[in-house]
């Protein structure tokens, strides 16, 4: 099935979206403190910041219920911002970052100026601008290296159909193999 872009505003985070901010995030049903900034931002259920305090605690239907209103917020909120139709797979890794980031993060960032410029290769590879946790450059820490490689898979998402385009329009081809040299009868002969 041939995928198009969509204006944002006729998107919805797709089942594997949500699914893979789940995975992502990981899930506790107790508050803790965030792994690295510590009890000044208690963290629960699904990455949950918002209104929460060290002690917390939520059943798993809270917690999905609490998921889905803080994906909505977010989905509400890059849809203000993005002025260019996406691919289902880049609106769900820029839902994905932006539930990560922050939305004010999000729509203040290269991404949002690149995309909006209509340089979606760009836009995708400014994900890798948010390699950090605090301090901490996560390309590198032990602390937070999971964030880095969640930052490459929602790049390769992002471009998924991208590559896919770009192949279709003769614009990536594979690498041919060496071509052999047109032989001569001579040499077939011997």
């Amino acid at each position: 099935m041939e995928q198009i872009r969509l204006l944002p505003t006729l998107l919805s985070l797709s089942a594997v979206g949500l699914v893979g901010i789940a995975l992502s995030e990981g899930f506790s049903p107790t508050a803790y403190p965030d792994p690295v900034k510590g009890e000044k931002v208690p963290t629960v259920c699904y990455g949950e910041t918002g209104s929460v305090k060290m002690g917390d605690a939520y059943s798993p239907q809270e917690c999905l219920k609490r998921l889905n209103k803080t994906v909505n917020f977010y989905e509400s909120e890059i849809k203000a911002c993005i002025k260019k139709p996406l691919y289902q797979a880049e609106y769900d890794a820029y839902v994905n970052l932006a539930y990560n980031i922050g939305s004010d993060a999000f729509c203040k960032s290269t991404i949002v100026t690149r995309l909006n410029r209509g340089d979606y290769y760009g836009a995708c590879a400014g994900i890798l601008l948010f390699y950090r946790a605090g301090k901490e450059d996560c390309r590198t820490s032990k602390k937070c290296g999971g964030l880095w490689k969640r930052r490459q898979e929602l790049l390769m998402q992002c471009l998924s159909n991208q590559e896919a385009e770009s192949t279709n329009l003769g614009l990536l081809k594979p690498a041919k193999p060496p071509s052999k040299p047109a032989s001569t009868a001579s040499e077939d002969a011997q």
